[in-house]
């Protein structure tokens, strides 16, 4: 029922201005959408609400409470439906169908025990965790006593929680149709199985629509209290008994009060994007949507104070969490960004990275409307078809431009994900969740009787000029009953082909979207049993091994499950500053050179990984000791979980050149494709398509009888690298450089542009070393520049040695 027709105490439409008995809008209604109810303003008899309407309105206050017990049955009905499942496929143990889950539970369990920010107790500050603010939500679970895998049943009661909010803010939405309409939300919001497994998986997903309901509430509230009516408020005195006119408080200071509902607005906008840094989109459009609805009623000076006053606090968020960032680790960007972003992939050219952002956005539309939304073409567009539909009404025009701005912006951001296609496309479920808000409006608008009731009658049509001002009255009143006549009987068909459209539509998702509903439910618990018999079976024995630290490629529930220090290989875990999120888009052998620099008693003593992610590491580095199989795998990396005892033996930050004689000593040395040396150096390899990195392992050329690890990077013939290095100042300077040389290779070196020699490197089967003797009067630093002119080479090590000018004599050691 639309708000002024038989509850004069319900809210006006989101941003429309509240009803104005003086006053009508320029459609003939009275700006609430009604049409006018007497015929004294000329508009004819009265359209009748609709008996949903006039069913609703039998009860108003029922009606909250009503919609809120509807919505929370239906959201535990979609939530019994798919942990049933887990429980039935995991013996009724709880879990959950991705590892990632489990990330959330290590952030929480740190943050319950006093160390906040942190992946793993002692790693220090991490910026991998995409969400801020969902771990101390768990943790609150944790320190109440969801502890270990419940830690699971506290993430499904923050799931349900925060879908009731979602729906119960959804509905304001769809107030502009009419009381009845938002009754159709939950079943459609909650009528896709991949956004429903998202919801539920224990992922952020869920807590983030919650949290965005909270932000849309508050833009709606500065639109509405912008358009809020200001009417004089009346007084009696006691002394005449007379009534006098006097400023309403609230019309006083609207000023104060938009303030008030901005600040409120920002706040809740700055905690969305601390739960999704990507709801900058939604932010951004809830601050615009706010400020236009202020500039209508109180002019542009007061929509630009809007506008700052909702968005600065997100933008401040944003701003503190990349200088805590940049002060704990040593980069502006978070960990996820560096490693999920093609565009910090160093190897990637400009075309690339467009071909790749272009295949990945037609990827999310496609997945969605022609996998998820159906289980055959076309009938997965019926979601977008249908979702347009409010933007044709001008009740609805607001809130559906609204959202559709948040879907399409959603989308366009997270196709910069290079992970957007993992984990059941779980990163595009938000904007799946507000297309389906648009989908029941669309709905409610094409079964709302009056909903396209346009108001601008042809009234008073033939009146002849000359007559009476009574008789003009009168005709009008003939004819505006003859034309209501004639146009029922055409709306009365409208609606019944409109209501059969949406029947009709409707059960052709349903039919087409049922066999997708079954397969995520399936998917849900088998995904789930999965992580129990791999993922918590490998962490227990982890714990029961009493590793020290544990190296993992997937940093979830390896580490929750076992309780034990981590470090992640892939980077999103983090290591104090050391850049392991860089390193892991750089490769492998970068990583390593970060592993050599963690002291030897903190460095992982076991590994446990997927072997196929990570080529010869475990055959060099580990020596196997168990396997955890999955059978019937849908989730996990693959067939086997491998624990290795490691080896770090091969490492060795800090060893002098085996060239290096008696009597000299290192100036300065760059060890290429260790990311913190390059960065100490200002080092700049030929990028793109060039400067991979890679890494050998090869007997000590000192004779030691040990192997030493080294990674490089491989220099295509004709292009450059360059570094700033410090000059001997005291003695005669020398260059030397290690590679693993299966060729042989000439490198023209030049020092500040000016050519300085050449180095000849010999093939051989292990690491070699050549050398340059540096002139003299080369300034205290100076930018060493190596280009190999007769084919690739692969540069691993590069120092700057010095000796006493009447050194010569010195003998080199031994092995040379």
């Amino acid at each position: 029922m639309s708000p002024s027709s038989a509850d004069p105490g319900s809210p006006s439409p989101p941003g429309s201005a509240a009803p104005r008995p003086s006053s009508t809008s320029p459609d003939g209604t009275d700006g609430t959408g009604d049409t006018e109810t007497t015929a004294s303003r000329g508009a004819g008899p009265a359209v009748p609400p609709g008996w949903l309407d006039r069913l609703v309105a039998a009860w108003p206050r029922v009606d909250p409470i009503l919609f809120a017990a509807y919505a929370g049955a239906c959201v535990l009905y979609a939530a019994v439906a798919f942990y049933s499942a887990m429980h039935q496929q995991t013996g009724g143990m709880w879990s959950a169908p991705l590892d990632d889950v489990f990330i959330h539970f290590d952030y929480a369990r740190a943050t319950a025990r006093g160390y906040p920010f942190e992946w793993s107790e002692g790693n220090g500050f991490s910026s991998g965790n995409t969400s801020l603010s969902y771990p101390f939500v768990l943790a609150l679970g944790y320190l109440v006593g969801f502890r270990g895998v419940l830690l699971m049943q506290w993430a499904a009661i923050v799931a349900c929680t925060s879908m009731l909010g979602f729906l119960l803010v959804g509905a304001r939405l769809l107030e502009p149709v009419g009381r009845w309409a938002k009754y159709l939300l939950p079943p459609v919001a909650l009528s896709i199985g991949a956004l429903d497994w998202s919801l539920f998986s224990g992922m952020e997903n869920a807590f983030h629509l919650g949290v965005w309901a909270l932000a849309t509430l508050a833009a709606l509230s500065v639109a509405r209290a912008a358009d809020a009516p200001r009417e004089p408020a009346t007084r009696t005195t006691r002394t005449t008994r007379t009534t006098r006119t006097t400023d309403d408080a609230r019309a006083a200071a609207p000023p104060k009060r938009l303030a008030h509902l901005g600040w409120a607005a920002g706040l809740a906008g700055a905690l969305l994007y601390a739960t999704r840094p990507e709801s900058v989109v939604c932010v951004a459009a809830l601050s615009v949507y706010a400020a236009i609805a202020v500039r209508r009623a109180h002019g542009a000076r007061a929509a630009i104070a809007t506008l700052l006053r909702t968005s600065v606090p997100g933008a401040l968020a944003c701003l503190a969490q990349a200088v805590a960032n940049r002060v704990f680790t040593g980069e502006w960007a978070a960990s996820g960004a560096i490693a999920k972003l093609a565009l910090n992939n160093p190897y990637m050219t400009s075309s690339e990275k467009w071909d790749t952002y272009e295949f990945l956005a037609t990827y999310v539309v496609a997945r969605n409307t022609n996998h998820h939304f159906s289980d055959a073409l076309p009938w997965g567009w019926l979601v977008p078809a249908v979702a347009l539909v409010p933007l044709a009404s001008r009740k609805t025009r607001g809130a559906a431009a609204l959202l559709w701005v948040q879907v399409v912006g959603w989308l366009a951001l997270v196709s910069l994900n290079g992970q957007v296609r993992w984990q059941n496309e779980r990163y595009t479920m938000p904007a799946v969740a507000w297309l389906l808000v648009l989908a029941a409006m669309g709905l409610a608008l094409l079964v709302a009787r009056a909903a396209w009731a346009s108001g601008d009658e042809r009234r008073q049509q033939g009146r002849p000029e000359s007559a009476p001002a009574g008789l003009r009255a009168r005709l009008g009143a003939l004819g505006g009953l003859a034309a209501a006549a004639r146009g029922g009987a055409v709306a009365r068909g409208l609606w019944c082909a409109r209501v059969a459209l949406a029947l009709a539509v409707a059960a052709l998702f349903w039919a087409h979207q049922l066999p997708r509903m079954r397969d995520q439910i399936w998917f849900f618990g088998r995904a789930s049993r999965n992580i129990r018999d791999q993922h918590l079976v490998a962490g227990k024995l982890l714990a029961q091994l009493d590793v020290r630290r544990v190296l993992v490629g997937d940093a979830g529930a390896l580490l929750y499950a076992s309780d034990r220090p981590g470090l992640d290989l892939i980077g999103l875990g983090g290591y104090h500053d050391l850049p392991f999120a860089r390193a892991g888009v750089h490769g492998l052998g970068a990583s390593l050179e970060l592993i050599e620099r963690i002291p030897a008693d903190d460095r992982p003593d076991t590994l446990a990984i997927y072997p196929g992610w990570w080529g010869n590491l475990p055959a060099i580095f580990g020596r196997r000791i168990a396997a955890i199989p999955v059978v019937g795998n849908v989730i996990c990396g693959g067939a086997e979980k491998v624990i290795y005892q490691a080896d770090w033996s091969p490492l060795a930050h800090g060893e002098a050149p085996a060239s290096m004689r008696e009597d000299e000593r290192i100036v300065d040395e760059l060890d290429v494709a260790d990311l913190v040396s390059e960065r100490e150096h200002g080092y700049a390899f030929p990028r793109p398509q060039a400067g991979f990195v890679g890494f050998s392992v090869l007997p000590d050329p000192r004779g030691s009888g040990h192997d030493r690890f080294d990674a490089g990077r491989a220099i295509p013939g004709g292009r450059s690298e360059a570094a700033r290095l410090r000059a001997p100042r005291e003695g005669q300077g020398r260059l030397v450089v290690r590679t693993a040389a299966p060729r042989a290779a000439t490198i023209r070196v030049t020092a500040d542009g000016r050519e300085i020699g050449h180095l000849a490197l010999k093939r051989g089967d292990g690491w070699t070393e050549a050398s340059l003797d540096l002139p003299e009067g080369l300034p205290e630093t100076f930018t060493l520049t190596l280009t190999p002119v007769d084919g690739e080479w692969v540069d691993h090590h590069v120092w700057i040695l010095e000796r006493p000018a009447r050194g010569a004599g010195a003998r080199p050691l031994a092995g040379q």
